[in-house]
């Protein structure tokens, strides 16, 4: 049957949480909602980066001849490139005799299913990407690893607000269980953090544990490390029923028909999705801070594409 539902002598509205897992990194990451594909070729958009230059100088009263520069901005693309959908038929059978509230019982667990999507999208993007740091964890004392990932971004010249600190259940478990960090919640004066094993924030990153990322693996980075465009489609003019809906914050368009050969009704629930890892250019001094470079239409031997607003952390194991 189509669609499963829980029918006996009685069963109480009132239904258990499910254990789903939940959805996080869509939220810590630059998002864009309201980016206008639409004639955009290849259906991709760009995200405009300024221009960066550094200031000149010569001595007052020396003559010398001021040198003139340009200004080149870049940019980061975005291709909307993936569908997420949920297709469920429905019975008559379904409609008439088992389903007791169609939003709870069948909507509802199709839009959560493209978030979770959503949050399964930014947890590949983080793991295939090539990080100009990464680190591997002290699992003894993981807060210096933390600490080495914050010197890396402040050497990037990453802004401090926005940063985050994704970590995978086994690296949560190693930060948990080292002495120094229970020490340092002991001394702190929050017992329910203590008593809750909360992570809280860690060397001025929030840390969040999220399933959508390998346990063995975490990420540092700022809010803008990662780019997430998502969409959902237009209603077709001939639909019998169809509408946008929101989701988790996403919009999700849904639609019923109507199959004629068996009287099936289909809900349909779809939005489409584009990531990005979001690169600098430049390259690093000899005292390991990152350097944007000046033109990248004519750039030095040593600048490059370098993702610097992110820092991988993974076990040794």
């Amino acid at each position: 049957m189509p669609v499963s539902t829980i029918k006996a002598e009685k069963v109480v509205e009132t239904a258990l949480a499910l254990l789903e897992r939940e959805v996080i990194l869509p939220m810590l990451v630059w998002r864009d909602a309201v980016g206008d594909f639409r004639g955009s070729k290849n259906d991709t958009i760009s995200i405009r980066l300024p221009s960066y230059t550094s200031a000149r100088k010569n001595a007052l009263r020396s003559g010398d001849v001021r040198v003139r520069d340009s200004l080149a901005e870049r940019k980061v693309d975005v291709t909307l490139d993936t569908r997420l959908y949920k297709d469920i038929e429905v019975t008559d059978e379904n409609f008439t005799l088992d389903i007791l509230d169609f939003t709870k019982q069948v909507m509802s667990p199709c839009l959560r299913s493209i978030v979770r999507g959503y949050e399964d999208e930014v947890g590949e993007l983080m793991s295939g990407a090539t990080y100009a740091t990464e680190l591997v964890l002290d699992e003894a004392n993981p807060y210096k690893t933390f600490v080495a990932a914050r010197k890396a971004l402040n050497n990037a010249s990453v802004p401090q607000a926005n940063r985050a600190l994704v970590v995978g259940s086994d690296i949560e478990e190693f930060v948990l269980n080292a002495t120094t960090w229970v020490a340092n919640l002991a001394a702190s004066g929050d017992p329910s953090a203590l008593r809750d094993a909360e992570t809280g924030r860690i060397a001025g990153f929030k840390v969040v544990v999220s399933n959508a990322i390998a346990p063995d693996e975490a990420y540092a980075f700022h809010q803008t490390a990662y780019a997430l465009s998502t969409r959902a489609p237009m209603v077709p003019a001939g639909a019998p029923w169809g509408a946008t809906l929101s989701e988790g914050g996403f919009a999700i368009r849904a639609v019923q028909v109507l199959d004629p050969t068996d009287i099936v009704n289909i809900l349909a629930t779809e939005a489409w999705v584009g990531t990005n890892v979001v690169t600098d250019f430049g390259s690093f001094d000899v005292k390991g801070k990152f350097v944007p470079g000046n033109d990248p239409a004519n750039p030095s031997s040593d600048d490059d594409d370098l993702f610097v607003r992110a820092v991988k952390i993974a076990t040794g194991s």
